[in-house]
C-alpha cells in the first residue's frame, strides 16, 4: 500500500523507535541496527505504546504488521531497504560517519533520511559518494502519532530525492513539508527554541512555576495552535479586516522591551534544581511511560476531533488522518477471501480505548454499535463490497439492528468480533455478530443485523451482482452447517 517496501532504521531510541513503529504499523518490514544492549526492550516498549495508540486512533482496517528484524551489523540492516532512516545521537561527527557508512553499502536507489533536529544536511553529506540521496527527515515525538516531517535538502541533494521522500510519506499517514532553504534547527525547532528560552527566563525570575507556565499553554493558545497554527489564528484575531489589520494594530508592540529572546539564561545548578524539583512535583509520581500513554491518548482525542472538523471533511492533522483512513479502507487491511467454514468469521480485533468508556469505566452503548458496524464493514470487504464498489454507486445498508448486552467491556480490554451469516438472497443479507473478550472467549454482546443491497444513486434496493452473491452465498452455505447461535431471532425483552 505504500511506496516504501522495506525500511531500515539505524538507531532505536525515542525517535528511532517511533520511526520503527510508524513503518511496522503501515505494514512495512523493518530492519534495525542499534548496538545498545537493551535496544530490543526499548523498541518493544515504544511499539507497545504505538499499538495501543493506533487501536484508539482509527477503526479503519490496518494492514498486517510488518516484520521486525534486529540486525548485528549496519550492512545487514540496510540490505534491500529502499528507505533508510538514521536516528543516532545528535553529534555531527557520529552522524556523518554513520551516514557515510550507510551510503557505501545501501542500494543505489535507496533514500537516506536523517532524523537530526538541527544539523545541516550539507554538512552531513560531505563525505558521501552519493550525496544526492541524503536529506533531513526531521519528525516530531511521538513519531507514530504526530504526522509532520520536515524535509530538508543539502547543497548536493537532488530535487528527485526531495520529491520521492514527500510522496512516500503520505501513504504511511505522514505529512512531509519541504523547507526551502537549509538552516540550523529548521523551522519547528527554531520556534520551540524561542519559546523555550523565554520560558526558562520566566522560571529563573520566579514569574511563575513550570506547572503554571504549562497551564498557560495548554489551556489557551496551545489549543488554538493544535488546529490553526500561528498565522491563521492571528488572522482571526484581526477581525473582519484580517491579517493586515492585526499587523497594523499589534506590530508596534514587537519593538517593546518585553522579551529576553536574545539573552541566554544561565542554566546553573540552582536553576536546574529548581526546574527539576518543580517538574517532579508536577508529574505527581507518574512514570515516563505513564506520561507517554496519557500523551498518546490525548493526542488521539485531538486528532479524532480534528477529523470531524470543517463539517466532517476534516481539518489540519485531522484531514490527514481522514485521508489516511480512506486509503486504509481502500486497501481493506489485507483482508483475504479465504475463511474457515467450520467456525464464524473472526473479523475485528481491537481494545477498549479511554475514549470509549463512560463514567462507570465500561464501554458505552454506541461503541458496541461501532464495533458491530466495523464487523459488517469487514464482511462486506471480504465479499467485494469495498471502497471502489461503494464509490461506483452500490452498497449494503443496515435497515434493522438488535443488540444484546451480555457482559461488560472495560477500559484496556482486548476484544474481538465474529460474524455468522444466517441467510442471504439477492437483496438481503442477514447476519449475527458476537463480541468476545479475547482473553477468555466470553461473549460480551451480540448484534443481529438485516442489510439491504442498494443502488445509492437511485435510493432503492436492487439485486446484488453475481460476483458479490457468489462469495457471500458460499460463506452462507458453510455457516448453515453450524449450530444456530444462541439469541438469534430474539425480540427485545424476550427471556432466554
Amino acid at each position: 500500500m505504500t511506496g516504501i517496501n522495506k525500511a531500515a532504521c539505524i538507531g532505536g531510541g525515542v525517535i528511532g523507535g517511533g520511526w520503527i513503529a510508524r513503518f511496522l504499523l503501515a505494514g512495512i518490514d523493518v530492519n534495525v541496527f542499534d548496538p545498545h544492549p537493551e535496544a530490543s526492550r526499548i523498541v518493544g516498549e515504544v511499539l507497545a505504546n504505538a499499538e495501543k495508540a493506533y487501536a484508539m486512533l482509527t477503526g479503519a482496517p490496518l494492514p498486517p504488521h510488518g516484520r521486525l528484524t534486529f540486525c548485528t551489523t549496519l550492512e545487514e540492516a540496510v540490505a534491500g531497504a529502499d528507505w533508510i532512516q538514521e536516528s543516532v545521537p545528535e553529534r555531527l561527527d557520529l552522524k556523518r560517519g554513520v551516514l557515510t557508512a550507510i551510503d557505501a553499502v545501501a542500494r543505489p536507489d535507496a533514500l537516506i533520511g536523517s532524523s537530526t533536529s538541527g544539523l545541516l544536511p550539507t554538512d552531513l553529506q560531505r563525505d558521501m559518494k552519493h550525496p544526492e540521496r541524503l536529506f533531513v527527515a526531521h519528525p516530531y515525538n511521538p513519531v507514530y502519532l504526530l504526522p509532520l516531517v520536515e524535509i530538508v535538502g543539502g547543497e548536493k541533494t537532488s530535487a528527485a530525492t526531495i520529491k520521492a521522500a514527500m510522496e512516500r510519506l503520505q501513504p504511511i499517514g505522514m505529512k512531509g513539508v519541504h523547507i526551502a532553504k537549509e538552516i540550523e534547527a529548521f523551522v519547528g525547532d527554531r520556534l520551540l527554541e524561542a519559546l523555550w528560552r523565554e520560558a526558562l527566563w520566566l522560571i529563573h525570575d520566579d514569574i511563575c512555576t513550570v506547572e503554571t507556565l504549562d497551564d498557560v499553554i495548554r489551556y489557551s493558545f496551545g489549543l488554538r495552535w493544535a488546529q490553526m497554527g500561528l498565522f491563521q489564528t492571528y488572522r482571526i484575531a484581526g477581525g473582519e479586516a484580517g491579517m493586515r489589520h492585526f499587523l497594523a494594530q499589534f506590530g508596534p508592540c514587537l519593538a517593546w522591551p518585553w522579551t529576553k529572546l536574545t539573552d541566554v539564561v544561565d542554566l546553573d545548578d540552582a536553576l536546574i534544581e529548581k526546574i527539576g524539583q518543580q517538574s517532579d512535583e508536577q508529574a505527581a509520581g507518574l512514570s515516563i511511560r505513564e506520561l507517554e500513554r496519557i500523551r498518546d491518548e490525548n493526542l488521539v482525542g485531538i486528532l479524532q476531533a480534528l477529523k470531524g472538523g470543517d463539517g466532517g471533511k476534516g481539518w489540519g492533522a485531522g484531514k490527514l488522518l481522514k485521508d489516511f483512513e480512506q486509503s486504509l479502507w481502500a486497501q481493506g487491511g489485507g483482508t483475504t477471501t479465504s475463511f474457515d467454514p467450520s467456525k464464524p468469521l473472526r473479523l475485528v480485533e481491537t481494545k477498549v480505548s479511554p475514549a470509549w468508556v463512560d463514567y462507570n469505566g465500561h464501554m458505552t452503548e454506541h461503541r458496541y454499535l461501532q464495533v458491530f458496524g466495523d464487523t459488517s464493514d469487514a464482511l462486506l470487504r471480504l465479499i467485494g463490497v469495498d471502497l471502489a464498489y461503494v464509490e461506483a454507486g452500490h452498497s449494503y445498508y443496515t435497515v434493522e439492528t438488535h443488540i444484546r448486552h451480555l457482559g461488560e467491556a472495560k477500559l484496556g480490554q482486548a476484544i474481538h468480533s465474529t460474524c455468522r451469516i444466517l441467510d442471504v438472497d439477492d437483496k438481503r443479507l442477514h447476519v449475527f455478530h458476537t463480541l468476545h473478550d479475547t482473553a477468555t472467549g466470553e461473549a460480551l454482546a451480540t448484534a443481529e443485523h438485516m442489510l439491504l443491497h442498494v443502488d445509492s444513486k437511485a435510493g432503492k434496493a436492487t439485486p446484488a451482482p453475481a460476483v458479490i452473491l457468489d462469495k457471500v452465498k458460499a460463506i452462507g452455505r458453510a455457516h448453515a452447517e453450524l449450530a444456530a447461535p444462541e439469541g438469534a431471532g430474539r425480540h427485545v425483552g424476550q427471556r432466554r
